[in-house]
């Protein structure tokens, strides 16, 4: 259908979208009242510790935590009985100590103490492997660590979708594809899905025999089969998102990969619930409702759909994004789980995985080199050097993810809280191809932040280094870049792995954004548990890889 929407704006912040050629107020007997409550990104944030939002007078206010989320969406349903609790992805993977420890069970029974109806799966809901997602929709025990007291995992109540994810063996989708409701005889279909270059962002070896198609193809293939059902109102709940200017609960203008998605998409979709990128943005583009919810709980969009009895279509859309304030009662249910789990992970996270020799601080030397950083893009190298892994000669890692030291204390163990402690937010490793001139480029990226002073030196692993020169012109300040003791020569090609967040262009590295033939590998987390297992006892690393 060919949709002309008008806008107006309700309150402060929120907005409503009204078919034109429709009255904007209609008998109560020839509509139906449908509230959605959308997340996105929550990455198993079940503690409000650290967490703030900021808003756009700069004001950092607490915002979060599973306990005061649950008290915001119930307070939320009291307005209207038909109300769906719906997410875009990426509830699990890259979340903290205290779900990342139980494989996420705790996050998937946080949701579905909130009663989450559907989440569209997201490209960090195949960390582990789709076989690991399908046993925490399913249920069942964990591969290597079992079930936890003899008790089996009895998985998600709520649904997760994914439209886009094709079994090349059986050309089916792993998961169903959609979901329908009906409220009053109208029916409003849920599409969910991943971002299309998710296996370029996480391991392979999860998601062999996997096939991720593209998102607006996708959807304009399911539209048609959901007509036939006489389905009008549509909702697409898609992992892949936007950068907005403008405040949380603004537009004035996004860009990003979202923009293209709801350009090629059927007219008939009404709605797009988003994520991926962790911004908060309440948009309308090419006439249709574009939203989302920042990352980790700390907002929640409180969307107010319109359903034409007669039309079986959407009338308004008014969406507003709010904050997850911590001024509210804590829910029980969420107090208990967190408690249970809190003492279930004490000795976990007391495990030793290694053995240091001497400490392993954050302070870096004149040139902007750690021997922690040192040591962490040594475990990347490590982790992503074979042929199979991403063939990487070179790993790269930002000195903002760098989040705590290791203190030697004899006999020197290091256990998994503390190595995870310095490597918090599980990002995935990603091996790339870059040209020596590429490689050049990014190095003198270091050096363009705005903030007087504070350049980003990245850290770099074994048998890469450099010379750079403060009193050197910006864009000219790297030189005598080597790899083995050889200079890297502009015109060839090498293999680099970053974080997926460097990769993204992450501090403003943009460079990363060209690498080619992206391979996705284990998360960093993985990686740095493995090379303590592996290599420990361990030293720091001489300093001089990078000098000035």
């Amino acid at each position: 259908m060919n949709r002309i929407y008008k806008i107006l704006l309700v309150g402060f912040f929120s907005l409503v979208l009204t078919l034109a050629f429709m009255p904007i107020l209609a008998a109560q007997g020839n509509t139906v009242a449908v509230q959605l409550i959308a997340l996105n990104d929550l990455h198993g944030n079940l503690e409000p510790a650290n967490l703030t939002f900021t808003l756009p007078d700069g004001q950092r206010i607490p915002a979060g935590g599973a306990e005061y989320l649950a008290t915001h969406i119930n307070q939320l349903r009291r307005k209207n009985p038909r109300t769906l609790l719906v997410s875009a992805g990426d509830s699990i993977g890259a979340t903290p100590l205290l779900s990342a420890l139980f494989h996420d069970e705790p996050t998937i029974e946080a949701l579905d103490a909130m009663k989450l109806d559907v989440n569209a799966v997201g490209n960090h809901e195949f960390d582990q492997g789709a076989a690991e997602l399908l046993r925490l929709q399913k249920g069942g025990c964990h591969p290597q660590d079992g079930c936890r007291d003899n008790q089996r995992f009895g998985g998600a109540k709520f649904q997760y979708l994914a439209a886009n994810v094709i079994n090349e063996k059986t050309g089916k989708t792993i998961l169903p594809p959609y979901k329908i409701y009906t409220f009053d005889g109208v029916k409003i279909a849920f599409i969910g899905m991943t971002l299309e270059g998710t296996p370029k962002i996480v391991s392979q070896r999860g998601i062999v025999g996997l096939r991720f198609q593209n998102e607006a193809d996708t959807v304009n293939a399911l539209v048609p089969e959901l007509q036939k059902q006489g389905i009008k109102a549509i909702v697409v709940l898609v992992h892949e998102g936007g950068l907005p200017t403008g405040g949380f609960n603004e537009c004035p203008s996004i860009s990003g990969a979202i923009v293209e998605i709801v350009k090629r998409t059927h007219p008939e979709v009404d709605l797009f619930i988003t994520g991926h990128t962790h911004q908060a943005y309440n948009c309308v583009v090419e006439g249709r409702a574009v939203t989302s919810a920042a990352s980790f709980g700390r907002l929640v969009t409180d969307i107010n759909l319109t359903l034409d009895r007669r039309t079986k279509d959407v009338r308004t859309i008014q969406a507003n994004n709010l904050i997850v304030t911590q001024d509210v009662p804590k829910n029980n249910a969420l107090t208990r789980l967190i408690d249970q789990y809190k003492a279930l992970a004490d000795p976990l996270a007391n495990r030793v995985i290694g053995q240091i020799t001497a400490d392993f601080l954050r302070t870096a030397s004149p040139s902007g080199e750690m021997p922690l950083g040192n040591l962490i893009a040594d475990a990347q190298l490590s982790a992503t050097r074979a042929p199979d892994q991403g063939g990487a000669v070179v790993a790269l890692m930002n000195p903002g993810g760098i989040r705590a030291e290791l203190t030697y204390v004899p006999p020197g163990n290091v256990t998994y809280g503390q190595a995870f402690a310095v490597q918090p937010f599980g990002n995935n490793l990603v091996t790339m191809t870059l040209t020596g001139a590429q490689i050049k480029a990014l190095l003198e990226q270091q050096f363009d932040n705005p903030v007087a002073g504070q350049n980003r030196i990245l850290q770099v692993s074994q048998g890469f280094g450099y010379r750079w020169s403060v009193a050197a012109p910006l864009g000219n300040r790297v030189q005598n870049i080597t790899l083995n003791g050889q200079a890297i020569i502009p015109s060839q090609t090498y293999r680099v792995t970053v974080n997926s967040f460097l990769a993204d262009g992450g501090d403003n590295f943009t460079v990363l954004r060209q690498g080619q033939d992206r391979l996705g590998g284990v998360t960093d987390v993985v990686a740095w548990e493995t090379y303590f297992r592996t290599q420990s006892p361990l030293s720091p690393p001489a300093l001089g890889r990078i000098q000035n």
